[in-house]
């Protein structure tokens, strides 16, 4: 019941934070669950805003509500939610748990005040159930951190999504310790080319 209530809450501070966006967009293209190119980018200093920009001393990111969410611009700068990019998984499960749903709305929050970066969401899986399972398993869970990115104000433009299934990993270990850490969507950062 108290779950209920949580999925309740969030969908109504979703549903606040989204009051003053515009109309959201068609569900993102996928992979198909192929082979990708994934380009990770890491900016060349800390500190750097997107864009290659430096960012001001005590620089502070708000939330749609107003709230700030993070101190500075970096995406690596370890105080802020956005610098938690692995979003796991119970087993056999797309649901994207209650306790993830507040680092998702800062990586929204970044994105929508971002529109020039984009992420690529990596779903994966544990190595239990055949290959082909996997990848759809892992699709459906990256969709799903797609959905709540969008709900919560990203663009579709903004966002890719990828499975790789069994195939990368975190853990090799063939143990529930192991398998928890496979079941994840890794968000990874694509940040615009500087000129």
């Amino acid at each position: 019941m108290i779950g209920r209530w949580m999925g309740l809450a969030w969908m109504a501070l979703a549903a606040v934070l989204l009051a003053g966006c515009s109309g959201m967009g068609v569900t993102p293209g996928t992979s198909g669950g192929g082979e990708a190119e994934v380009i990770e980018h890491v900016p060349s200093e800390p500190g750097l805003a997107p864009g290659g920009e430096a960012a001001e001393a005590g620089a502070v990111t708000s939330g749609a509500s107003g709230a700030p969410l993070f101190q500075g611009m970096s995406i690596d700068n370890p105080e802020s939610p956005i610098s938690h990019r692995t979003i796991y998984f119970d087993f056999d499960s797309a649901e994207v748990k209650d306790a993830d749903r507040e680092i998702l709305a800062a990586h929204a929050s970044y994105l929508s005040a971002n529109p020039q970066v984009k992420v690529i969401l990596e779903g994966h899986t544990d190595e239990r159930g055949s290959r082909e399972y996997n990848i759809a398993l892992g699709e459906r869970r990256a969709r799903a951190v797609a959905r709540l990115l969008e709900f919560m104000g990203a663009s579709p433009e903004q966002i890719e999504t990828v499975s790789y299934g069994e195939e990368k990993p975190a853990d090799p270990g063939h143990n529930e310790a192991a398998w928890a850490k496979n079941r994840r969507v890794e968000i990874v950062y694509v940040m615009p080319e500087t000129r």
